[in-house]
């Protein structure tokens, strides 16, 4: 089976959880396990805070765009931002790495990703924005 989505929503916090429904319900029909939707939504929720906070610096005026595509068992979730780009991708996926130590960030964003999902891949660009590509394969999949 192959399906698609794109998202697009205002740069502002209630809008993470939003994200995270939107993901899973795409992701519903997979008929993944409980453990694996969980994964999911975690992992794009730390994706979208990332891009709000982070990437936009809370600006509500901002749009965050998320795209899912299913393609047999693997789902591949893409957030992305336009904000204002990473300068040390390495060095901000170290744990405990945080840009924004006044807000009291775990700096574990991006640990967290990668431990929800198979695979994360991460391409910025100072004043470009960011884009993290998150893949899943849906274990329990029963179509």
């Amino acid at each position: 089976m192959h399906n698609e989505m794109e998202v697009r929503f205002l740069s502002l916090s209630q809008n993470e959880g939003f994200a995270r429904a939107a993901a899973a319900a795409f992701a519903a029909q997979m008929n993944p396990g409980i453990e694996e939707l969980s994964d999911i939504r975690t992992a794009v929720s730390e994706a979208v805070t990332n891009a709000i906070i982070h990437g936009y610096d809370q600006n509500p005026d901002r749009v965050v765009t998320m795209q899912m595509e299913i393609d047999d068992d693997d789902l591949v979730v893409i957030v992305r931002d336009d904000g204002c780009g990473i300068g040390d991708v390495a060095l901000a996926r170290k744990p405990f790495f945080t840009s924004k130590p006044e807000l009291e960030r775990s700096g574990m964003g991006f640990s967290v990703m990668e431990a929800f999902m198979d695979s994360l891949d991460v391409q910025s660009g100072l004043g470009k924005g960011t884009t993290v590509t998150m893949r899943k394969r849906i274990r329990h999949a029963n179509r």
